[in-house]
């Protein structure tokens, strides 16, 4: 279920820095003066990237599927993977939020915070739910 995208990697000599770049996303970028510190700011770069898209009302890119020894695939914080997975499950199917919301049984504004990647907290009861209605697993045991 998680939401990954492709990261370039590139360990600059002269500044002895990690340089990372998600070429799905302009302007996303971050470095780490090791590896290990690089991919953790590109998650941190790639939650706030995503999270600011979304805010502003903007689609969300959806990943592309590159490969090759400088790319890593980066997943943004659990709630924001969760929220924008749920978002392109629900447009992808034709639903509206409110198709969704009576479907649960919940409010309008309720399902809203469920696509909402700085609000998003569904309930396992909710996510079993929503499992019902995508006909996907979205917890995997």
């Amino acid at each position: 279920m998680m939401i990954s995208y492709p990261a370039t990697f590139k360990f600059d000599t002269k500044d002895k820095v990690y340089y990372v770049e998600f070429p799905d996303l302009p302007g996303c970028q971050t470095y780490g003066e090791t590896e290990v510190e690089a991919i953790h700011n590109a998650k941190e770069a790639l939650t706030g990237y995503l999270e600011s898209i979304d805010s502003r009302k903007l689609k969300i890119p959806n990943p592309s599927k590159l490969k090759g020894r400088t790319i890593k695939y980066i997943s943004p914080e659990k709630n924001v993977s969760f929220a924008i997975w749920l978002k392109k499950n629900r447009e992808l199917l034709g639903f509206t939020q409110k198709d969704i919301a009576a479907v649960l049984k919940v409010t309008y504004q309720t399902y809203q915070r469920f696509e909402d990647p700085v609000r998003s907290n569904p309930t396992l009861k909710t996510i079993l739910r929503l499992e019902e209605v995508f006909e996907k697993e979205l917890i995997k045991v």
